[in-house]
């Protein structure tokens, strides 16, 4: 979904997978070679053009020639003796270049290349130096400046300690997920739920969501790390190489976590995966298995889902919340778009991103969003992923390595939901008495609550232009701030359920926190306040002036929806499910790897 782009930046001219196999025979070749980048001192003349490029553009040029990866395309920096102009632009579109940004700041522009003009654009006097555009960001493009999380690494929280249990399609062995220290995998346990498959990852999924939690960025040079880099991990598979499951495989993995909670001290479990809604979460086995994980203590965290586009009877992605992120219990996560910087003011919801009220019971679902769009994270060669999107590696050079690539770039809910799993990590390692309830109150409590009015998003694959607007049922209590949540104190009594949206008689919605009132005596929760104290916990604080207009309870129809007309719509309210019958089993919720490109806010 949405529009395709290499965020590794490696730019293909030709389909399918022969480059990879290619280039890493280019990159074996010159390892075994023993060829080093540095140059040494003395050797070179001034103004040659060798001393123009940098020394691991220098060897991959070299090697190049004369085969055809001469003809890929490589976006570089190039800068120039004195400030270019249309003539230098000029002559790079000569040589078959783009170009793309002028860096006026280093007398620079950078450009989309052939590796073969490299060499030729080294050989003009006016250019100064060429070197690849390298990334400088942190890990996962940006997320974890953008949440935080890189601030509390610094003071020393990094999840050690902790276990978070991924269930999911599996984890596959990486040095990322090693500790460097000793050498020995993090992954400290690991079973397979699903008949004839061994515990390693054949969809490429599970290791990914397990890198964006705990990834230590060993071979990035530190740029692509998770959230705790140094937590402990549960590997419990319930996904085949397809990115497919059954409810019983992930009910016996929660089961096993919740059995396995003392051994390991599991306090967090990731479920970056769903299906429809067939029935109310009362009834739902799945989400009474997560009620039954929450209850023996563990912050489970599941994905609000990919379904933001659907606009079947014109619900424009409303009432698609999937299980288990419909159960008031769980944190449900939704997606943000960082549009490839670590600042939140830019950063708009992905149109992909699920909105509740979560169908029959009408829960309001996500709680939070966090990053989830265009993530990179860990690679699982050979994968089903890999396989179906080689050209959603992540290109070495881009991170500083010359060797063969070891991440890869997915979006989604299923991308979100690991960077709250990692904050609820670092939040239990901080403070191991706290419950899951006041994990999930606090998350909430402090999430950031300023978001643009709408934004616009144009896909170029389809055509269609998505307007999102940003209201409870879109981006939930806020957008997730770590730091805040972490310096947060203040109790919680009670439960964290997250409340329903009842539609009352003059078309206003309420949110009723008595969920016992909606669903009977049989709810096993009973009569808990949600938020505890009022005055700490009104809705006002939990979820922001910019959603509740008015009282603090009840608002008019535009202020919860935005766009007012869906308030009305039976589809939404009635208790009738959307999904139909084509949606079977429980799947990764990833929109494979094809995220949003940057839109325009307001």
């Amino acid at each position: 979904m949405g529009q395709h782009q290499r965020t590794n930046r490696w730019q293909r001219s030709n389909k399918g997978r022969n480059w990879r196999w290619q280039l890493a025979g280019l990159i074996v070749l010159l390892l075994s070679a023993s060829m080093c980048f540095a140059r040494p001192g003395g050797t070179k003349g001034k103004g040659r053009s060798d001393d123009r490029t940098s020394p691991e553009l220098e060897q991959l040029v070299a090697a190049a020639q004369n085969t055809p990866l001469a003809n890929e395309k490589l976006e570089v920096i190039v800068q120039f003796r004195a400030r270019p102009t249309r003539l230098e632009r000029l002559k790079m579109t000569n040589l078959g270049g783009t170009y793309i940004r002028h860096l006026r700041l280093i007398r620079g522009e950078v450009f989309d290349l052939p590796l073969s003009a490299i060499a030729q654009m080294a050989e003009d006097p006016d250019v100064l130096y060429i070197s690849p555009n390298r990334s400088v960001s942190g890990a996962a493009d940006y997320a974890e400046q953008t949440v935080g999380a890189n601030i509390e690494q610094a003071a020393g929280w990094d999840g050690t300690g902790i276990g978070v249990a991924v269930i999911d399609s599996g984890i596959s062995d990486h040095p990322d997920l090693h500790d460097p220290a000793t050498g020995l995998s993090r992954v400290v346990y690991s079973e397979t739920f699903v008949p004839g498959t061994d515990t390693r990852d054949g969809y490429g999924h599970g290791t990914h969501v397990a890198g964006i939690i705990a990834g230590n960025g060993s071979k990035s040079n530190g740029l692509i790390f998770g959230v705790a880099p140094h937590v402990n991990l549960i590997n419990l598979k319930v996904l085949d190489s397809n990115g497919a499951g059954q409810d019983s495989y992930v009910i016996a993995a929660l089961q096993r976590a919740v059995a396995l909670k003392t051994t390991y001290n599991i306090r967090v479990v990731n479920l970056s995966l769903g299906r429809s809604v067939y029935e109310s979460f009362t009834q739902d086995p799945l989400c009474q298995a997560v009620e039954a994980a929450w209850n023996a203590g563990l912050v489970v965290v599941a994905a609000a889902g990919n379904w933001g586009r659907n606009n079947t009877q014109g619900i424009n992605g409303y009432g698609t919340v999937g299980a288990p992120g419909n159960d008031p219990f769980v944190i449900t996560v939704g997606a943000m778009n960082t549009r490839n910087s670590p600042s939140k003011s830019d950063d708009q919801i992905a149109t992909y991103s699920s909105k509740g009220p979560s169908p029959v019971d009408h829960v309001v679902k996500p709680d939070l969003v966090a990053p989830g769009n265009k993530m990179r994270s860990l690679l699982v060669s050979g994968s089903t992923l890999d396989k179906l999107m080689p050209f959603n590696e992540v290109f070495p050079l881009t991170y500083g390595v010359f060797a063969l690539p070891s991440y890869f770039t997915l979006s989604g809910t299923s991308m979100a939901t690991p960077v709250v799993s990692g904050a609820a990590a670092l939040m239990l390692q901080q403070n191991s008495a706290l419950s899951p309830d006041t994990v999930k109150g606090r998350l909430m409590k402090t999430a950031d609550k300023t978001f643009p009015s709408q934004s616009t998003i144009f896909d170029r694959v389809t055509g269609l232009t998505y307007t999102e607007q940003y209201d409870i049922f879109t981006v939930g209590a806020g957008y997730l701030n770590i730091p805040a949540a972490m310096g947060n104190n203040d109790p919680v009594q009670g439960a964290s359920f997250s409340p329903v949206a009842v539609e009352n008689a003059d078309g206003t919605i309420s949110l009723e926190t008595n969920l016992s009132a909606l669903f009977g005596n049989s709810v096993i929760w009973g009569n808990s306040v949600v938020w505890g104290n009022s005055v700490i916990w009104g809705n006002s604080v939990v979820w922001g002036n910019l959603v509740l207009g008015g009282n603090s309870v009840i608002w008019g129809n535009s202020v919860v929806w935005g766009n007012s007309t869906l308030a009305g719509n039976s589809v939404i309210w009635g208790n009738s499910v959307i999904w139909g019958s084509s949606v079977n089993g429980t799947a990764a919720l990833s929109v494979d790897g094809f995220g949003d490109d940057a839109g325009s806010v307001q």
